[in-house]
């Protein structure tokens, strides 16, 4: 049974490290992935040592999917997921990319294309609200997405509603730590080396501050987890990669 709460009546809700209103902060983000689409996946490789094709082959390889299923990769953005995906489904199954920004969008469509991928389906969605209809997916994928969301206890709901009976959901995202002598070294890696490699290699500072300051704010691992099995999931759990650097969730709707 799915456990939705009523929406929060509050107002406000963080971008990085200033106050916003919540109507606004979607643009915000907007215009943050607009920014650095065209550099995207450059800088992941540069700001995880290339260690973020491990981290997203892990979240395949705990997906247990099949060939022949139907995925919804969630905040797709430039499809590197997506098309691990669609190797794992095959041509009889069908992988949809959906992200809300119209240049990760188009940025994942045409790498998609220009690789071969014909399985692949590409929609422009909020998370928050998606556009599909109820048990739609053998399973539902989301890689560093959820963090840039404004209401994230409305996704997992959202996602909730469109995976089939016995289906998981699985969110790689940026956690905490559980190493202590991780904590300071990382915390000077956000704010001090991710925004200047930023700046270096997109002109884009304010960007990659930002991007630091959603990881400082992300849920740590047992929050989120507490999230998923109040949006309804169970039998949740979660992977810690890199001394809990980054984690994985899963969870399944029954």
């Amino acid at each position: 049974m799915n456990k939705q709460k009523k929406s929060s009546k509050t107002t406000m809700t963080h971008f990085g490290d200033r106050s916003v209103p919540i109507t606004d902060k979607v643009d915000y983000v907007s215009d943050v992935f607009h920014s650095v689409a065209h550099r995207y996946d450059l800088m992941n490789d540069l700001m995880s040592w290339g260690m973020h094709r491990i981290w997203k082959r892990l979240l395949i390889h705990f997906s247990f999917i099949q060939a022949g299923q139907t995925v919804l990769d969630l905040a797709g953005g430039t499809g590197d997921v997506t098309r691990l995906l669609a190797q794992r489904v095959g041509i009889k199954g069908r992988v949809i990319l959906a992200d809300i920004n119209t240049s990760m969008l188009q940025i994942g469509r045409d790498r998609s294309l220009d690789e071969g991928y014909t399985q692949i389906q590409y929609v422009q969605a909020d998370a928050e609200s998606l556009p599909f209809e109820n048990q739609s997916f053998d399973a539902v994928t989301m890689a560093f997405g959820l963090r840039n969301v404004t209401d994230k206890s409305a996704v997992l709901s959202s996602i909730w509603h469109v995976l089939q009976p016995g289906a998981p959901l699985l969110v790689l995202e940026f956690s905490k730590p559980v190493l202590s002598t991780l904590k300071s070294c990382y915390h000077g890696y956000l704010f001090n080396f991710i925004p200047k490699l930023g700046e270096m290699v997109t002109g884009d500072r304010n960007s990659y501050q930002y991007l630091a300051e959603s990881i400082r704010l992300h849920p740590d691992q047992e929050t989120l987890l507490d999230m998923m099995r109040s949006s309804g999931f169970e039998y949740c759990r979660y992977y810690n990669l890199l001394g809990g650097i980054v984690a994985i969730h899963k969870g399944y709707r029954l």
